[in-house]
């Protein structure tokens, strides 16, 4: 939790600071990237703790996610202000595609180790078939006298 929260302050202390030096925000597009990853995954982590009903840290979590909030609405501002006209709709927008995009690709991504599970017991069971069938064969041929 705190990694997330040093990375994101970390990266919101950047954005600042290009904007300050007058520079545009494209240019610090990796950094707001940075930022809402780390958002995501202090958001994550609360949920997670908060469905398990671990209650250890709550209030560093709780601060945390409000320290994120404030410098979101700040990036919000310096969007409307310092970016052009409609940028904070179409950031979110975008936003709310690529974590539809990640969401897919991670339901895909625990799909495809299910199906390797599951194809690994297949061949697990094939080869334990097969080993059943010779030692059941050998033991036949032994008991006939064939061998």
């Amino acid at each position: 939790m705190l990694a997330e929260l040093a990375a994101a302050n970390a990266a919101f202390g950047v954005i600042k600071s290009f904007i300050s030096n007058g520079k545009d925000l494209a240019s610090c597009g990796k950094q707001i990237s940075d930022f809402v990853f780390a958002k995501e995954q202090i958001e994550k982590k609360a949920s997670k703790k908060k469905a398990k009903g671990l209650g250890g840290a709550d209030l560093e979590e709780f601060m945390a996610l409000e320290k994120i909030k404030e410098q979101e609405k700040q990036l919000k501002e310096i969007m409307i202000y310092a970016g052009r006209p409609g940028l904070w709709q179409d950031w979110q927008h975008f936003q709310a595609e690529a974590r539809k995009s990640r969401r897919y690709a991670e339901k895909m991504k625990a799909k495809q180790k299910e199906e390797l599970i599951q194809m690994l017991g297949y061949i697990v069971g094939g080869i334990f078939f097969i080993g059943s069938m010779g030692f059941i064969i050998y033991f036949v041929a032994k008991w006939a006298g064939k061998i």
